[in-house]
């Protein structure tokens, strides 16, 4: 059997700042003794990533002494910035940026947020490199116990799944390192990833986040405020629970308001 993580073409890492991610380019760096030259790691950041995400995908890059790039959203051309780990957005500027362009909020129907924010940044940064970029260049950290995940993905873009890697796999790795990410892992599951507050989580998964740090709702609350203004019949990131001001205003005495629910699938990856 080949080896899924050798490089034989122009390949983008599309890096997310999780474990599984970060596990990825581990593999990528071993079975390649390095990065390819034709090989290019790129993380986008949207601006409300949580700091401890940020500083392990500066780990990553100083302890494996591979290039990260870094490239942020914004409206102005060429409608990507790049930045690295000091200047990056830490208040979700990249993201409001969008929102106020497109006026009004990425949904569980509409995921601009995902395409925006990291697939069409990405990609517009590497043609300014040079790069005759397409999706089918992208690898993303996507594991075989995630294949719903990944069913739409090709296989050649997924080798954690051609590799049979599962969160276990990855759990066992980092325990190993000398650095983690700083986040609570939930036997695979790490709650602050990616988006803070993302409205993909699952009800009580988001009401548990706010509950910890109240102040993490107020940007969200903020974007379905301005979004309410542009739209007088209302708008938020999801119709099918409160907005994010009333779960702020509940955390206090009704943590247990929702039945549980899954989060819902995202491709910004782990």
């Amino acid at each position: 059997m080949s080896d899924p993580f050798k490089i034989i073409e122009p390949t983008v890492i599309s890096f997310s700042g999780g474990r599984t991610s970060g596990y990825m380019l581990w593999r990528i760096l071993q079975s390649n003794q390095g990065l390819p030259d034709d090989a290019i790691v790129v993380f986008a950041n949207t601006g409300k990533e949580v700091e401890e995400t940020l500083e392990f995908i500066n780990d990553c890059s100083v302890n494996w002494n591979v290039p990260i790039h870094w490239v942020e959203y914004q409206n102005e051309k060429p409608n990507f910035k790049v930045v690295d780990f000091q200047t990056a957005s830490r208040n979700g500027e990249p993201f409001e940026e969008l929102i106020i362009k497109r006026q009004y909020l990425p949904n569980p129907l509409v995921r601009f947020c995902t395409v925006e924010l990291k697939i069409r940044t990405i990609h517009k940064y590497l043609k300014s490199l040079g790069w005759k970029h397409n999706e089918n260049m992208d690898w993303v950290g996507i594991r075989a116990d995630e294949m719903r995940r990944a069913a739409k993905i090709q296989r050649e873009r997924t080798p954690l799944v051609s590799a049979k890697v599962t969160k276990h796999d990855v759990i066992a790795f980092w325990e190993k390192q000398g650095f983690n990410l700083k986040l609570q892992n939930n036997n695979g599951d790490t709650p602050e990833g990616n988006c803070d507050l993302c409205f993909l989580k699952g009800n009580n998964k988001v009401l548990s986040l706010i509950a910890q740090k109240p102040e993490r709702a107020v940007w969200w609350a903020k974007m379905e405020s301005l979004a309410l203004a542009s739209r007088p019949s209302g708008f938020y990131f999801r119709t099918d629970r409160p907005s994010y001001a009333q779960m702020m205003n509940y955390v206090g005495n009704q943590v247990d308001m929702f039945a549980k629910e899954e989060d819902i699938a995202c491709f910004c990856g782990d």
